[in-house]
């Protein structure tokens, strides 16, 4: 589908979800494809901020990979695995691995984390250019509504 010489009452008229899927997978590929270019992936930075007392983890406790997935269920996609990611990051000595198979976060992978998030505004910025923050706060109304209108609950 394409936007170009239709009407406003047209566009009003677009499936919703067709275009949310497209801009889904527009933001993701452009997302990947700039943390690729620092030489990270988007599942290795999630793994340091689910490991990280300074991020997303509550109590700073090491978990293991099944855990891991657990905590991500709701934004992991298919092609993403863990255990390869997490081997990766073992190599470079931003996780360590105890007796339990649970992952922790090193010093070295805390101070990468940080690094590696100074990256997200540039990010943002690029995705956001054009858009001003009232539509964009607009938009993300809009879907919320969409998603109570179809029985989901926001995140």
């Amino acid at each position: 589908m394409t936007t170009q010489h239709i009407t406003d009452a047209e566009l009003a008229a677009q499936p919703a979800a067709y275009w949310t899927g497209v801009a889904y997978e527009a933001l993701i590929s452009f997302t990947r494809a700039q943390q690729a270019e620092q030489g990270f992936t988007q599942p290795q930075f999630w793994l340091l901020r689910n490991l990280s007392e300074n991020d997303i983890s509550t109590d700073g406790q090491g978990m293991t990979i099944a855990e891991l997935q657990q905590a991500m269920v709701s934004y992991l996609r298919p092609e993403d695995e863990l255990t390869a990611e997490a081997e990766v990051l073992l190599e470079r000595g931003w996780l360590t691995r105890d007796a339990g198979q649970r992952l922790w976060i090193t010093a070295a992978g805390e101070e990468a984390r940080v690094r590696l998030k100074q990256h997200a505004p540039a990010i943002r910025h690029h995705i956001h250019q054009g858009i001003d923050d009232a539509d964009y706060v607009t938009t993300l109304k809009v879907l919320h509504r969409m998603i109570q209108n179809t029985g989901g609950a926001p995140a």
